[in-house]
């Protein structure tokens, strides 16, 4: 109940009724709203119109929340002297491409995390995690308005989401669809590196297969890196990367096993897409999952060394 009076106290705040943008995420009592301020404020650098569309709040309730906990961009942390790169819930309320948006409509925040760049911690990108999942059933989950999925097809929504934060920085979700399946992302953010893990449970009565997984790295909020080519782009299976204008720094994804790497430069994006193994009913299957930052010119150098370190873990 207090919750619902929290929530009814900030959409109503002069008793006049204020309709909810599409797709928005209202915040869960107060705890919930400053966490997202300050994640939309201080590291995303959100204007009070992406914050509306973000939260379903006016903007005077929104700005009285900025005042009462001092979230502005002039309060945010130093984050020079952090231990393990910056990873955020992407908070929504601002589309993370910058083309092809017809092809991801009210995209869903709950599967796209941020990870902010370590020399210029003021951007970021955004991973799609799952971005799409497809088996032989048809496209079995989509995180945005695309291609309809079995359940569109079937008049069935799918609940809204929100990524579980674990002490430390790491992020976890799962979700279960209406036939059984599970399927979640566990997010571990690392000195120099973000590990990713995915699992899919089948706990449907048939076998699933041609499990193929999309999962997307959109560049549109890193500057160096975002011209709408594939010029700068490199796939080296399961390595998919991208350079900026001088070739020093490099953003790089990877996931195993890699079903298809390539690289969409309208959106722009990276994919190294992966599959699962076939699942038989009640059983487990995962994919591992890479994602780092590299400064130098040697990038096969810095596949090789990505390699060792990854099969080490």
């Amino acid at each position: 109940m207090m919750r619902i009076a929290f929530a009814l106290l900030l959409l109503y705040p002069l008793g006049l009724g204020a309709a909810e943008p599409t797709n928005a995420r209202p915040p869960a009592g107060p705890d919930d709203l400053r966490f997202w301020l300050e994640n939309m404020v201080w590291f995303h650098d959100y204007s009070l119109d992406e914050i509306e569309a973000s939260t379903g709040l006016p903007a005077a309730a929104i700005q009285r929340a900025q005042a009462r906990w001092n979230i502005s961009p002039a309060t945010k942390p130093d984050l020079s002297q952090r231990e393990k790169l910056l990873v955020l819930p992407y908070p929504g309320g601002r589309h993370p491409r910058i083309g092809f948006l017809e092809g991801a409509v009210d995209p869903q925040r709950e599967t796209k995390f941020s990870v902010f760049l370590p020399w210029e911690p003021s951007q970021y990108v955004v991973v799609d995690v799952p971005e799409a999942i497809w088996s032989n059933l048809g496209l079995t989950y989509l995180a945005h308005t695309h291609v309809p999925t079995i359940w569109e097809r079937q008049g069935v929504r799918l609940a809204p989401q929100e990524w579980e934060r674990i002490p430390g920085g790491d992020l976890k979700l799962e979700r279960t669809l209406p036939n059984g399946i599970r399927f979640g992302t566990l997010v571990e953010s690392r000195a120099d590196h973000v590990k990713m893990k995915m699992w899919l449970h089948n706990g449907t009565e048939e076998r699933l297969t041609d499990l193929r997984v999309q999962n997307c790295t959109m560049l549109r909020a890193a500057d160096e890196f975002n011209a709408l080519t594939a010029e700068n782009k490199l796939a080296r299976k399961p390595f998919v990367a991208v350079r900026n204008a001088e070739g020093n720094r490099w953003i790089i994804t990877a996931w195993e096993p890699c079903d298809r790497p390539w690289n969409n430069p309208r959106c722009p994006c990276l994919h190294s897409d992966p599959k699962f193994p076939d699942c038989a009913p009640g059983e487990t299957q995962t994919l591992s999952g890479w994602f780092s930052f590299y400064e130098g010119t040697d990038i096969q150098a810095e596949f090789d060394r990505i390699e060792r370190v990854w099969k080490s873990q």
